[in-house]
């Protein structure tokens, strides 16, 4: 229970600094009041403008009301679309979330047997293959394998759709496109682009730490004993793999979530990073701002899922706490 408090304690902390540094950059991305005015406008016109929307107060009291709105979900009206900050983004947030996890899920689906198969096989000839293979996921940048794969599978196959979500249902405040057939095949290509390079990179680092796992002194001592080699390589092997590669996964669907913007304009995706874009052309502060700190939020709630998964699959944690608790 100490350790959670623990943990939520210092994601409050990353999430206020979070919101102190977005309120500070933003602050010099354009100026609003001229992208709303225009150029015609008077002066009084655009200091009125500006008492209104609150930029003519102090800055901390901007930063304090900006805190105090965003803890209840309000971060404000969109200085473009007129809108509140926070029902763009929830408007958004189903189809970039959806995006994160499928190509997530294929990441670590394919990336994490293979590489422990291919550390497990590292001299075959097929392992050295997929080995090279993953170098391409890491070598090429995200946009070029994004527009080969138009090229390929949506061009010259005519398989799949190269733009846009397709057709969604409402569930709720939810929408999604997994449950109609429309919706799943426009998911494939950028949630296959997406995946490329965090399936390389998920790959070749579950390789390495599997052969530095299997070459500790324990390995060797369940050898000695004569267990199984099935119970060896997974029960043994496997388990004190994951605990670093987990942190990594981890740490990549925070930025598949954060970074995905050059996806989504590639394939004019309908998510947060559409929006983001938008923003930053426009100087909308706000939606900036709120999309910041949602990402904080994010990598602060990764951080305490991975903390609690160590302590499931690594008691040498639970362990430690336990005796710095009776100390």
């Amino acid at each position: 229970m100490i350790f959670v408090l623990g943990r939520l304690g210092q994601a409050f902390l990353v999430l206020l600094a979070a919101a102190l540094v977005s309120f500070c950059l933003f602050r010099f991305v354009g100026d609003p009041v001229n992208n709303m005015t225009g150029q015609a406008a008077s002066l009084a016109e655009r200091e009125a403008m500006r008492a209104a929307l609150g930029l003519a107060d102090p800055v901390v009291l901007q930063f304090v009301r900006f805190v105090g709105k965003a803890v209840h979900g309000d971060f404000g009206m969109s200085y473009r679309f007129g809108q509140p900050v926070a029902g763009l983004v929830l408007e958004r947030l189903p189809a970039t979330l959806e995006l994160s996890v499928v190509s997530m899920l294929i990441a670590t689906g394919l990336g994490l047997p293979l590489g422990v198969w291919t550390a497990l096989h590292r001299g075959s000839r097929l392992a050295q293959a997929v080995l090279a293979v993953s170098l391409v996921g890491i070598a090429l940048p995200t946009f070029l394998i994004g527009i080969v794969l138009i090229l390929v599978f949506s061009v010259r196959l005519g398989w799949l759709p190269s733009f846009g979500r397709g057709d969604t249902i409402q569930l709720g405040p939810w929408s999604t496109g997994l449950l109609t057939g429309s919706g799943l095949r426009s998911l494939v290509l950028p949630s296959v682009t997406l995946a490329v390079f965090q399936l390389a990179l998920i790959l070749r680092l579950t390789r390495a730490e599997m052969l530095e796992v299997m070459r500790t002194d324990f390995i060797r001592f369940a050898r000695a004993r004569g267990l199984h080699r099935g119970a060896i390589q997974y029960r043994h092997g496997l388990r004190n793999t994951l605990v670093p590669v987990v942190t990594i996964v981890g740490l990549q669907f925070g930025n598949v979530f954060a970074f995905s913007i050059i996806v989504e304009t590639v394939f004019q995706w309908p998510g947060l990073g559409l929006l983001v874009i938008q923003a930053i052309q426009f100087g909308d502060i706000p939606v900036l701002a709120a999309y910041l700190v949602l990402v904080a939020l994010c990598f602060a709630v990764i951080n305490i899922a991975v903390d609690l998964f160590h302590l499931a699959i690594d008691p040498r944690i639970r362990i430690s706490g336990g005796a710095r608790g009776a100390a």
